[in-house]
């Protein structure tokens, strides 16, 4: 999966799209302008590959790379503060909101929702969670997923086992994780494990977790196989978080990083803001014969949104919601 520079394809980014080993593309701020021009952009991507899986982080709070034209939505961390059945309603709702807008644009996911702890430790992870219990996560991520699954986007988990804890940011340097294996699975691990049957994909931590596996989790075959595949019983597809950020550099360049990351298990592999590590890995793939996972047909949006969803009563019932709550 990788990105593109610019609002619209150039010709470089097409002759990278007609690769049969590139099978998805995520789009940043620097691609979004305005609803309307994502879809023409999700139009002319299409027109090279029909099968093209798009994503987007779309979580809301500070991490909405769509912000133009659309409804701007609460963090996770607001929405879990209204408490019980209210807090659950409105997960539900943004949800919903979220997966609606961005099937609007043509944007088959959003790597969403955050399953990872609020320990206060880790300011990448901070309000983006949904609390500092697994319990009440669990219970409002299945909300969540619910909105997503009514508006027919399919769910991303992240970022597997746990990055709540682990104090750095895997984008600029390296975090440990340095408890035990059972105080993980008695904590951070349970959102996982109690809704991995509800999500279509899920993403690693590049997060080592050194009683565990000297490898961060995205790179090792514990975590992904012995774990995520045989004890819990996943069968959506894993994807990579990007392989380009400072937690993936510890196994070596971009050939030894798409090695290590295929061998722990991982299906989809992000390579993203570096056209020149895009370029080598692709090369790289080709070399391995490797091809998108047969099952990333699942991850493609369920239904075609108009473009003036905002006039169905379904909108207004969700949007009244969250307005209610004081959410928007």
């Amino acid at each position: 999966m990788l990105d593109l520079p610019g609002l619209w394809l150039e010709s470089a980014d097409r002759a990278l799209l007609r690769q049969p080993q590139v099978g998805g593309l995520i789009l940043f701020a620097r691609n979004t302008e305005s609803p309307r021009q994502v879809r023409e952009l999700v139009r002319s991507i299409r027109a090279v590959r029909p099968d093209m899986l798009i994503a987007i982080d779309q979580e809301g709070g500070r991490v909405q790379r769509l912000r133009r034209g659309v409804q701007r939505l609460p963090a996770l961390a607001d929405i879990a503060r209204k408490g019980g059945e209210q807090a659950a309603a409105a997960a539900r709702a943004a949800g919903w909101l979220m997966a609606t807008e961005m099937l609007a644009c043509g944007v088959d996911i959003s790597f969403a929702p955050v399953l990872d702890l609020d320990y206060g430790r880790s300011q990448v992870i901070g309000n983006r969670s949904l609390g500092s219990h697994p319990e009440q996560v669990s219970f409002l991520a299945s909300a969540y997923i619910d909105g997503l699954t009514q508006a027919g986007m399919a769910a991303t988990g992240k970022h597997f086992p746990g990055h709540g804890w682990a104090e750095a940011d895997s984008h600029f340097a390296l975090p440990v994780d340095e408890r035990s294996e059972a105080q993980i699975r008695d904590a951070d691990f349970k959102p996982f494990a109690l809704l991995a049957d509800r999500l279509g994909g899920m993403m690693p931590a590049h997060v080592v977790y050194s009683q565990v596996d000297s490898s961060p989790a995205g790179f090792s075959r514990y975590w992904l196989q012995t774990v995520l595949r045989e004890e819990l019983g996943f069968t959506g597809v894993i994807f990579s978080d990007d392989l380009t950020m400072a937690g993936a550099h510890a196994v070596g360049g971009i050939p030894q990083r798409i090695d290590a990351a295929v061998t722990a298990g991982c299906d989809m592999l992000l390579i993203c803001n570096d056209r020149g590590a895009a370029e080598q890995g692709l090369a790289h793939a080709q070399a391995l014969k490797l091809l998108p996972p047969a099952g990333l047909a699942r991850m493609r949006a369920e239904r075609t949104v108009p473009a003036d969803y905002k006039a169905s009563p379904e909108w207004g019932e969700h949007y009244s919601l969250l307005r209610e709550l004081d959410l928007v």
